[in-house]
């Protein structure tokens, strides 16, 4: 098959190792110039600044890399092609033009899958598996923690200028540390009822968001919360789930899925495999992403996802922005 990686920042960097670790070989790369990122690396691949000539190669697959507002400028021509896409996260930093990429895919037969890797994890599958079996109870409530130091991500630019930074490119700490809201929903359902508070406290020097704090109603009565920052040292990443019957928490410090159940009063735990480490979630993306290609395999996370998960988080900015309660 052949690949074009859009994008060559630290993301479309570490696509290309996993495609090479994989086995492909034929690999084209669609970039602006402006990663700061050493280009050695990219000696044996065809580099193009235009991306009607990267189509015109006839790619089987993009790789959406690039930053967060220019997505859909290379995922709606992409899709009028034909070409099956892999898409960042968060899909855009809007919803407009969302209904140009849905027709151009219902036109050509594109699948897309969203790279939210987390879906990979082997605790989150089994935290998913527990509370499909009704392991504890009804769910009533979650919460979940996403913190990290946005200046020390890469240490060879200036953050202050990324797009993580930049609201106009789609930056800002509701965007950009997305994933908390894709994982409850996937473990709780559909949200209709969004009420946050977002700020800049942290004196970071950046223009967007550096916290908010999210709460969500869901569809099936549970509650949660999400706390999201740009300023955490060390990172920190955690959540958990309150049922009828028990609980269920996962802590990226020890990589452990817990179960408490009430019926025993005693804790289970799950550890993720001997020798896991964080590319493994992103191996595991992109191995689901050629299968999709190559076996016709379903994407397990469909663009249907990442729009829902786009609304939930536009609506927490309008909500902080606005001060009231937004209903989806």
């Amino acid at each position: 098959m052949k690949f074009l990686i859009a994008g060559f920042g630290s993301a479309g960097r570490r696509h290309l190792r996993n495609l090479l670790a994989l086995g492909e070989q034929d690999i084209l790369l669609y970039r602006s110039g402006h990663s700061t990122l050493p280009l050695e690396e990219l000696e044996s691949y065809p580099v193009f600044t235009n991306l009607h000539q990267a189509l015109e190669e006839k790619p089987d697959a993009v790789i959406v890399a690039n930053i967060t507002s220019a997505h859909l400028d290379v995922a709606i021509p992409a899709a009028r092609q034909g070409c099956h896409i892999l898409m960042e996260k968060p899909i855009s930093h809007s919803l407009e033009r969302l209904d140009d990429l849905q027709s151009a895919i219902n036109e050509s037969g594109s699948k897309v899958l969203v790279g939210y890797q987390f879906r990979f994890h082997p605790c989150f599958k089994q935290i998913r598996r527990w509370l499909e079996e009704g392991t504890i109870g009804r769910p009533l409530s979650a919460r979940a923690h996403y913190g990290d130091y946005m200046p020390g991500w890469h240490p060879w630019e200036d953050y202050r200028t990324t797009y993580s930074a930049v609201p106009g490119m789609g930056g800002g700490a509701v965007l950009t540390l997305c994933h908390p809201i894709d994982y409850l929903r996937w473990f709780l359902g559909e949200v209709e009822n969004v009420y946050a508070f977002t700020g800049n406290i942290a004196n970071l020097d950046i223009h967007s968001e550096d916290v908010a704090e999210i709460l969500l109603q869901f569809g099936n009565g549970a509650v949660g919360s999400i706390h999201l920052d740009y300023y955490q040292r060390p990172p920190s990443y955690r959540f958990e789930i309150i049922g009828t019957d028990g609980t269920v928490k996962w802590d990226h410090a020890d990589n452990f899925a817990r179960l408490f159940r009430a019926k025993t009063g005693c804790w289970e735990m799950i550890s993720a495999p001997s020798g896991f480490e964080r590319n493994d979630l992103f191996k595991d993306e992109i191995r689901h992403f050629i299968n999709m290609i190559k076996w016709n395999e379903e994407p397990n996370i469909p663009l249907e996802d990442g729009i829902q998960v786009l609304k939930i988080a536009l609506a927490a900015l309008e909500s902080g922005s606005r001060k009231r309660p937004i209903q989806l």
